[in-house]
């Protein structure tokens, strides 16, 4: 099918992926997760205590794309895996320009995603290979931003794709160092056709984690008529997108 990608307006994806709290407008494709549950320690197997990541994926006709969307922050669990697993994680050594590149992230959200990948990669695969023409979106809210970073490198690396990426509310699931940092942003921008990274520069959930070295593949502020300032920044409720 040779259809021109016509990209939505980008509130529209934000009411799709969230379900319209923001109470800004209709939701025109209703986005239905699948849950899947992971252990990350010992401890927690013994105890039943699961973490959850939740994804759905489904092919539009007529705009002739695959669509993967990441959902926010679910309950007390996610918040573990936000906060109290942020520490870096040796994730992935690829191959860019010639030389090896080690990516580290996130530990919760790298666990997160490597809880579903497998799942994510079998069923964009069938459906590119029902569509092959069809151009790939991700989208990601708040802690799903951080799952849709990973499956965007994942997918661009694994199979050559160059998706187009829309997260919301947006936070940092990448670790540089001084030493590579450089070339890491060199390689975040051969990941994508078109990427914006939402965050408003007064949420304080999209500098997560606070930690030096972490980062987003492409960050866009919003919220620049305002100042940033300690008070707003600790008001999430009314700046996290």
């Amino acid at each position: 099918m040779d259809v021109k990608y016509q990209r939505l307006p980008y509130e529209e994806y934000f009411i799709n992926t969230s379900e319209d709290f923001t109470r800004t407008g209709r939701v025109t494709y209703p986005v239905k997760y699948t849950a899947v549950k992971y252990n990350t320690t010992k401890i927690g197997k013994l105890l039943g205590i699961a973490h959850e990541v939740n994804y759905e994926i489904h092919y539009e006709p007529d705009r002739n794309v695959i669509q993967l969307n990441f959902q926010r922050t679910q309950g007390q669990i996610d918040w573990i895996a936000n906060v109290f697993e942020s520490a870096s994680r040796y994730y992935d050594a690829i191959e860019f320009e010639g030389e090896p590149l080690q990516i580290r992230v996130h530990h919760g959200w790298g666990t997160m995603y490597l809880a579903v990948k497998n799942q994510v990669r079998e069923k964009w695969a069938e459906l590119h290979e029902a569509h092959p023409d069809a151009v790939t979106e991700i989208l990601g809210w708040s802690l799903g931003s951080a799952v849709a970073c990973l499956c965007c490198q994942d997918l661009n690396y694994n199979f050559g794709v160059k998706p187009y990426l829309y997260t919301y509310g947006s936070v940092r699931p990448f670790k540089c160092t001084r030493r590579n940092k450089k070339r890491m942003l060199q390689y975040f921008s051969t990941l994508y056709t078109e990427c914006a990274n939402f965050a408003n520069i007064n949420d304080l959930i999209s500098y997560l984690p606070p930690f030096n070295g972490f980062t987003m593949i492409r960050r866009v502020n919003v919220g620049t008529n305002l100042k940033r300032t300690f008070f707003r920044l600790i008001n999430p409720m009314r700046y996290h997108m």
